[in-house]
């Protein structure tokens, strides 16, 4: 038998056999995954471009303009292309991007997708600066900035529209300012082009953006705010009027570029803003119509109803999430009632149940539900597809039991449309909920869980949320607001109606109608329905709403209204006449879309030797989010290299250890 010090010499070798037959494994397997970057003092090397991010907002009445800065610099000695991926509301109707070089701007021209890129790989080429936007998902994009020359500093501004609506009288402001990290297995050979961003640089946990993060702002409601307040950031509100406010990130926030800024205020009385607008283009004109709901009707007669809880325990859900799930998920199951019946499936890179079917919401079932629930640490991978799967096909209850899908998750995952999709196909007579906990959510999934399963969506930020948010679920859930919509027209010739069908209200949220018309603005719009009350009707005079130049934004958010309605969370693959049809929204209101994309360059040769380094700007990692978010995907190489050097590096120090304590 060998003695100690070889058996540790053998222990070391081994590991560093593992370490070099991972590094020469073949990569055809490995999978888009995300990696932690590797940063160096050395000035030739990871110079990291991205300077700082602005966010400048203005918001009048329900319509947000916003425009991001982002300011690039090169810091290092030579010519860099930098590559940058960053997030966005999923409701953004992204429209304008300019390109500030010394004093010269240049304006961005919307192009087909492929064309924009030849555009810029040309310009690349030629030594020329140049900025691409595209579009990865419906909240995350891509820019490249070519040819940053030693000390040159570039600001790229990107321009959106989007509407606010309030929830039980609440407004919400909200903009990401980090892509989280998305677990995925797609195979990286052959991988589609808008899903190479899932193989993003992250900094590890605990480090503060490499890049200033800077917001300011003005409200306009054009009523008296009321409670307004940022459950994200430290800010200063300085008051012109009752309903105007100008507001400041505080100067300490310089780093909060890793959690989403929310914004949230009520109008006083708890008002909404309701009714039509109209704009009169010289082509085309648009109306928007908002139609505040019927208040919400308590009832003791809601028959027993079924819930299952799938709760993400992967390793992304590590610490503060899971914390927020457990809260949440205690809420939740602590407020049903004992008629009901519940189930419990926690996923990772696997799933387990809490029972072979769901049981009586008694005070012992819930006991037993929560201890197991307490016992979860976060894990290993994202399998949301399959778990959904394994949810949808359990035993239904006997009777006539509603089955109601609850997800909790962070939304950390690459394959958002294939979740929308089976949930489609399989909804039966189950609803699906969905609750994203976390600083920086994945939104379009929350979002677009709760558009396919015809249920709600719900972002828990903090534990402090939990319990209000769990009870805003329980009267969601229980009775719907609104059913059977319709929108009928009279003597206003209006056209081009989106959406095309209105789902149940299930919350006192705002009926939103996007149009456009013709001719005169006359005649009569109406909404009708049924509500806890009975038969529900509510009509509005169309000459009694003159139009105005202000609401031009309107059609942006028509035509991203349609973009989303064919793309955004369609349940099917996409059809050649729809790609057509977003390339001409694209192009004809200037939108980003997943076929079009902004180019700008400027038409001035700087780097004569063609010759440049990529840099690709590394993330941080959101806040409250661990480093198990990160290289967790089966078969990645860059997770499986960190893994390895994890090991090797914990070999020699038990090596080092056996040698001192020896000597």
């Amino acid at each position: 038998m060998p003695g100690p010090a070889r058996r540790c010499r053998m222990f070391v070798l081994l590991f560093v056999g593992v370490a070099l037959a991972s590094s020469t494994a073949p990569a055809q397997d490995s999978t888009l995954s995300p990696y932690f970057v590797v940063t160096s003092d050395d000035p030739d090397t990871d110079r990291l471009p991205l300077l700082a991010t602005h966010v400048l907002f203005h918001v009048s009445g329900v319509i947000a303009e916003v425009t991001i800065t982002q300011t690039y610099k090169n810091d290092g000695i030579h010519p860099i292309h930098a590559q940058y991926v960053f997030p966005a509301s999923a409701r953004a109707a992204v429209h304008g991007l300019t390109m500030q070089i010394e004093e010269h701007r240049i304006t961005a021209k919307i192009r087909e997708r492929e064309r924009a890129k030849k555009e810029f790989k040309a310009a690349k080429k030629a030594g020329k600066n140049a900025a691409l936007l595209e579009q990865q998902r419906p909240n995350v994009f891509t820019m490249n900035v070519a040819n940053i020359m030693p000390g040159q500093e570039i600001d790229v501004e990107l321009c959106y529209t989007e509407l606010l609506v309030p929830t039980d009288g609440v407004y919400e402001f909200m903009t990401p300012t980090v892509v989280g990290p998305r677990y995925s297995e797609v195979p990286a050979n052959g991988a589609a082009s808008t899903d190479h961003w899932l193989q993003s640089p992250y900094t590890t946990e605990g480090i503060a953006p490499t890049y200033t993060f800077g917001l300011s702002g003005t409200l306009n409601a054009g009523m008296p705010v009321d409670a307004l307040v940022s459950p994200s950031h430290q800010i200063s509100a300085f008051w012109d009027s009752s309903s105007k406010v100008h507001i400041e990130l505080d100067p300490t926030e310089s780093a909060g570029g890793n959690r989403d800024f929310v914004l949230r205020y009520r109008l006083d009385g708890g008002r909404i803003q309701s009714g039509l607008m109209l704009y009169e283009g010289e082509e085309e004109s648009f109306f928007l119509l908002m139609v505040q709901p019927p208040r919400e009707v308590a009832t003791d007669q809601i028959p027993p109803r079924e819930y299952v809880f799938v709760v993400d325990v992967s390793g992304s859900m590590s610490g503060f999430p899971l914390g927020v799930s457990k809260e949440l998920l205690r809420n939740l199951i602590g407020d049903l009632r004992s008629s009901d019946t519940f189930n419990v499936l926690f996923f990772a890179g696997g799933s387990r149940l809490w029972a072979p079917q769901s049981l009586p919401a008694t005070p012992e079932n819930i006991e037993s539900a929560i201890k197991m629930l307490n016992e979860q640490r976060g894990g290993g991978g994202t399998q949301l597809l399959a778990a959904t799967r394994r949810a949808m096909e359990l035993p239904v209850d006997e009777g006539s039991r509603s089955r109601n899908i609850i997800v909790i998750t962070d939304g950390f995952i690459g394959v958002e449309k294939e979740v929308f999709s089976y949930i489609r196909k399989h909804l039966n007579n189950a609803n699906v909920f969905s609750f994203g906990i976390g600083s920086s959510v994945n939104r379009f999934l929350i979002e677009g869980i709760a558009k396919a399963g015809m249920g709600e969506p719900f972002v828990v930020l903090n534990q402090a949320e939990a319990k209000e948010i769990s009870a805003r679920f329980q009267s969601y859930v229980q009775f719907p607001v609104l059913t059977d919509i319709s929108v009928g027209i009279k003597g206003f010739d209006a056209y081009d109606i989106e959406p095309s069908s209105i789902p149940d209200v299930l919350s006192e949220r705002p009926i939103i109608v996007h149009g456009k018309w013709r001719g005169e603005p006359v005649g009569q719009l109406s909404v009708e329905g049924f509500s806890g009350r009975g038969a529900y009707h509510q009509e509005f005079e169309v000459s009694e709403v003159k139009p105005t130049t202000s609401n031009g934004a309107l059609r942006y958010l028509w035509a991203r209204t349609r973009i989303a309605g064919i793309s955004d969370f369609s349940f099917a693959g996409e059809t050649e006449d729809e790609r057509g049809e977003l390339i001409d929204l694209g192009l004809t209101y200037n939108l980003l879309t997943r076929h079009t994309s902004f180019i700008a360059v400027h038409e001035v040769i700087r780097n004569l030797t063609g010759e440049a380094k990529d840099v690709v700007q590394p993330l941080p990692l959101p806040a409250g989010v661990s480093n198990s978010a990160v290289g967790v995907a089966q078969g990645s190489e860059p997770g499986m290299m960190w893994l390895v050097s994890m090991m090797l590096i914990a070999a020699m120090a038990l090596a080092l250890r056996w040698k001192i304590a020896r000597s």
